[in-house]
């Protein structure tokens, strides 16, 4: 019997790999690799697991026993009471496609949870690259240093990744929302890294757009990925941030972003005004 579950479970891993790389543009032979490797079960509390779905009146939790069912685009809760979930995988891709992280690079990741995608970004920057995943609470840290452990290339600090400078990194993918785009993680860049993050309004549960971020040299071009929802990340928030950011979401300007500039200085093309950055409409080559 045990054989047999294992080929289904296999099977189901192969399918979902194909179906959820496919959002993931030019990265897609690689993530579908990844997913296809690394198993989920192992970097989730349970079983029994719990479907996490969102709803008008509140969360609500679908228990499942069987494995083959976490091979699907779906929420998988770690945390019910603080309302911390491993991720919709294909939204995953689609930001992953954007980070677009290669061999060698060195990753990043700000709220890394258990250390699922942690480990699917080892899988991305192969060997000779490196992944240090920054996570707060403890007992998620706990797990994700575990459940790491075939992975040794992927490491887990179990502090904030917002309250001290960071080191060099060629990508930087947070998975908790912000107000704004980090003076940490803008600074950690290095010329041509990549930075994606949730913009989001703050809050326990925060809504907003995840954004791509490009160094180049000392400007950054910036652009919208998609929209989405994120538990906001300690240290990266301010309620009246988070109130401009929503209103650029809902107006639809913050769509037409093209760049962030680092100053206080905003003109024109702003479409969205923090404290010592903007962003703009305007291209680096205009």
């Amino acid at each position: 019997m045990s054989n047999a579950r294992d080929a289904r479970v296999d099977a189901a891993q192969t399918l979902y790999a194909q179906v959820i790389a496919a959002g993931s543009g030019a990265l897609r032979e690689q993530l579908e690799a990844a997913l296809a490797t690394v198993p989920r079960e192992r970097f989730l509390p349970g079983p029994p697991w719990y479907v996490s779905l969102i709803s008008s009146s509140g969360p609500r939790f679908i228990e499942i026993n069987d494995p083959i069912h976490l091979y699907q685009n779906l929420l998988i809760a770690l945390d019910r009471d603080k309302g911390i979930n491993n991720g919709e995988p294909a939204l995953h891709a689609m930001l992953l496609g954007a980070l677009a992280p290669e061999a060698g690079e060195t990753v990043l990741h700000i709220g890394c949870g258990t250390g699922y995608y942690t480990a699917i970004l080892a899988e991305l920057v192969s060997a000779s690259g490196s992944v240090l995943g920054y996570e707060i609470e403890p007992a998620l840290a706990a797990h994700a240093t575990t459940a790491l452990a075939a992975w040794p290339r992927a490491t887990v600090a179990m502090v904030s990744g917002t309250d001290q400078p960071l080191p060099e990194a060629n990508c930087i993918y947070v998975n908790a929302g912000a107000t704004r785009p980090h003076a940490h993680w803008l600074d950690a860049l290095k010329d041509g890294g990549r930075l994606v993050f949730p913009l989001t309004s703050g809050g326990k549960a925060g809504w907003g757009a995840s954004m791509r971020i490009l160094r180049d040299g000392d400007r950054f071009a910036a652009r919208v990925i998609s929209p989405s929802g994120f538990i906001s990340c300690v240290g990266a928030t301010d309620d009246a941030e988070g109130k401009r950011v929503t209103d650029a979401f809902q107006s639809g300007h913050l769509f037409a972003t093209r760049s962030l500039l680092r100053d206080n200085r905003p003109d024109e093309t702003a479409v969205l005004v923090g404290d010592g950055w903007w962003l703009s409409s305007r291209p680096l080559d205009a």
